[in-house]
């Protein structure tokens, strides 16, 4: 089954859950600010997106420049300090994230993206 990443409050989200909706796709939320994500489960995220934690880091948020991220390496030896830092504070994570039933994942921010879902 499908499974969407949502923030209620996100226009992103909002509409990739119309689009899951119009097309008739059966689907489960996960509110993952209310349900943050572990270290693990976004390590299998990342592995599924084939994407490092940089590439899904709102780095422009408030919070982000707070704790210095946009400063940080971006590389192997960085990598868990993102995941840990996306752990602590899911507000930082890209949204929405889209897991598909044949276990893939998307970040689903504009239409191409959300095309990929049909």
């Amino acid at each position: 089954m499908t499974e969407i990443w949502h923030n209620p409050r996100c226009t992103k989200s909002r509409a990739a859950l119309a689009h899951l909706d119009e097309n008739g796709a059966e689907y489960t939320v996960r509110r993952y600010l209310d349900e943050p994500p572990t270290a693990d489960e976004l390590r299998a995220v990342l592995a599924k997106l084939g994407a490092e934690p940089w590439d899904i880091t709102r780095t422009g948020e408030q919070l982000a420049k707070d704790l210095g991220i946009p400063g940080w390496g971006r590389t192997e030896a960085d990598r868990d300090r993102w995941i840990e830092a996306l752990a602590a504070n899911p507000k930082l994570i890209q949204r929405p994230i889209v897991f598909t039933a044949n276990g893939g994942a998307i970040v689903a921010r504009d239409e191409d993206s959300l095309r990929s879902l049909d």
